[in-house]
């Protein structure tokens, strides 16, 4: 938790009002959770090295720059060994699966906790969805959706 102020002592949560009749109202300190992202309780697909990105960006949004600054973002998890971007050119596929980003692990819990990070944050407008990717799938770049895909 971070505190604001020169001794500490600033806010540490977010005000809010409450209505107490009329016009009038009051200041009220609203009740904020420490961690969202704590209420995920089953990851999609069996946990491996690998993390799949969706809907990070759309189709034609792909640029020189954006495998780097993916892996630059997760290795803030831990030490990325690999991110490769694969984008569907088929025009009836769901946009929001289109551009699938796939990020590399050295280890289990680093994908974990990329994971819990940015499954459900927001980035340029959209939703980041993520799943884990099966490691022998990626080691053979088989990177094209497919049945196997975790949902």
């Amino acid at each position: 938790r971070r505190v604001h102020g020169k001794q500490e002592q600033g806010i540490v949560s977010p005000l809010g009002t409450k209505k107490t009749g009329g016009k009038s109202g009051i200041i009220i300190q609203e009740q904020i959770e420490e961690n969202p992202l704590k209420k995920i309780k089953k990851f999609s697909g069996t946990p491996s090295r690998v993390v799949l990105l969706k809907n990070m960006v759309g189709p034609g949004e792909v640029d020189e720059d954006l495998e780097r600054e993916v892996a630059e973002e997760c290795s803030k998890y831990g030490v990325v060994e690999k991110c490769l971007i694969f984008e569907v050119i088929d025009p009836n596929f769901p946009v929001e699966e289109a551009v699938r980003i796939f990020v590399s692990f050295n280890s289990i819990e680093s994908a974990r906790k990329a994971y819990v990070e940015l499954d459900g944050r927001f980035f340029g407008g959209r939703t980041v969805q993520c799943c884990f990717y099966q490691q022998d799938r990626f080691d053979s770049h088989d990177l094209a959706p497919g049945p196997l895909d975790p949902k």
